[in-house]
């Protein structure tokens, strides 16, 4: 790992934040005291708040969810350099991961002290540019596609896409990159259609790596295999005469931009960490496994309480411009259970449940269930926005809208936390200070709980102190 430099003097240094009326020893995660006694855990909530001077990222702690207030003022709060992602790691290891368009981000970590302040600690560095992320065991890892070494260009110069990984170690606080010398990651072809691919989140289970797969056409260097062998029949005029696009949707000359293939579903299994020589399970019965929000592919594979592995499709390739590209699937759910590496015969068809809508993200929310970021209507109509949220019951088929939210939603955080049948996500709003939310996951009934005088609430979880 290298060490890039130190945050501003005052990052690393901790600030008591507001303390909140205790919760019940029902209400408290496992792993720490009760709230007022020695070495309790926390929640730990990132917050942004915007004026007119501009924005500030500060981190606070709170010892309940179900209620109380943060205010701000009185040095409330541990001032930060903000983030993509907050991972929180199961071995009490808050993560800041940021993502820049085309660039690496700066990378830090956090943990609860002793005296149940956060504190920054000591390494920052970079990290690749990446699209998904997930944790495995000591790692976090993220991914993303990109172009590989000089020298496996072809003869025209064209460079094979390969797979672009950091691994941090949480603990050591090391990072490192795969070594795309040797070709083992190229991501060319991978599922023997000659198109490239990128990941869509790790799910792991037991030693197994499953990640969703998003097939993204062919590059150059794809598209020029044999003058053109990969270009199905009919689908030539797909192929871009000139670069263009931008950021996220930009492409290049020779280019066949996006799936020829948008009525199928693949999962690559990993033995291990190095994400390398993968099998894969594929079933027809929907699209592609991930969400998609500009450059970000969003996971949509997640292992339920007993192991089954679901796998959701939002049928995103809907909204293609050319016909050709477009899937004829529902949005849907398929499974790969316990104990396997290939999907079974179950489907749910979430389109129907939802009167045609999609969704765009989805998490775990206990047992058998699943929270889902909705669409407010099909995604073959124009100005389709994901404020709305319903509980998936795998196990009984069943789609539940959750009652309770406000009617000024801006946005819906990106990190979920479960907790006695219930799964808490961040809501914010235009018209006052964000909040998080509880939701029955029986039920789908939301009662707002804890509130932060901020303008959003990026990310939040449990935290153990230091031992």
């Amino acid at each position: 790992m290298k060490k890039i430099t130190l945050l501003r003097a005052f990052a690393a240094l901790a600030f008591p934040a507001v303390v909140l009326s205790g919760c019940s020893e029902n209400d408290e995660p496992g792993g720490g005291t009760q709230p007022g006694g020695t070495n309790a855990g926390k929640f730990v909530i990132a917050a942004t708040v915007t004026d007119s001077k501009g924005t500030t990222n500060l981190l606070f702690t709170a010892e309940s969810l179900d209620e109380g207030h943060i205010a701000l003022g009185n040095n409330n709060g541990l001032l930060n350099d903000g983030a993509s992602q907050w991972v929180f790691h199961p071995d009490n290891y808050l993560y800041a991961l940021t993502y820049n368009q085309g660039n690496a981000g700066t990378t830090r970590s956090y943990i609860l002290d002793k005296e149940g302040y956060i504190r920054a600690r000591d390494m920052e560095y970079k990290i690749s540019r990446f699209t998904s992320y997930g944790i495995c065991g000591d790692q976090i890892i993220s991914t993303s596609t990109g172009d590989g070494p000089v020298s496996q260009a072809d003869g025209n110069g064209y460079l094979p896409k390969t797979l672009l990984a950091t691994y941090i170690d949480v603990k050591s606080e090391t990072s490192r990159q795969n070594d795309t010398s040797t070709g083992i990651y190229s991501l060319e072809n991978y599922l023997g259609n000659g198109e490239y691919v990128t990941l869509a989140g790790l799910e792991k289970r037991g030693s197994d790596i499953f990640c969703g797969i998003a097939p993204m056409g062919l590059s150059q260097y794809g598209a020029a295999v044999g003058n053109g062998k990969w270009i199905r029949p009919g689908y030539e005029h797909l192929v871009k005469t000139a670069d263009g696009g931008s950021n996220s949707s930009s492409y290049k000359k020779g280019e066949l931009q996006w799936t020829q293939y948008p009525d199928e579903c693949w999962v690559a299994v990993y033995k291990d960490n190095n994400l390398a020589h993968p099998a894969f399970a594929k079933t027809d019965r929907i699209s592609y496994p991930c969400g998609r929000f500009k450059s970000q592919y969003y996971q949509t594979i997640w292992a339920d309480d007993k192991g089954d592995i679901y796998v959701f499709s939002p049928s995103y390739a809907k909204t293609m411009t050319d016909p050709k590209q477009q899937t004829s699937l529902p949005a849907g759910v398929c499974r790969i259970p316990a104990g396997s590496t290939q999907f079974d015969s179950y489907y749910c068809d979430i389109e129907t449940l939802s009167g045609g809508r999609s969704f765009m993200r989805c998490w775990p929310a206990g047992g058998s269930r699943f929270l889902m970021l909705m669409y407010d209507r099909p995604l073959t109509e124009q100005g389709f926005v994901a404020t709305d949220l319903a509980i998936f019951d795998a196990g009984n088929k069943k789609l539940t809208f959750v009652k309770g939210l406000p009617s000024d939603i801006s946005s819906i955080g990106k990190t979920v936390y479960v907790q006695n049948g219930s799964v808490y996500i961040p809501i914010n709003v235009t018209g006052g200070n964000p909040a998080i939310y509880k939701i029955n996951s029986a039920t789908g009934q939301a009662a707002k709980g804890l509130t932060i005088d901020a303008t959003d609430i990026t990310g939040f979880g449990y935290m153990d102190t230091v031992k």
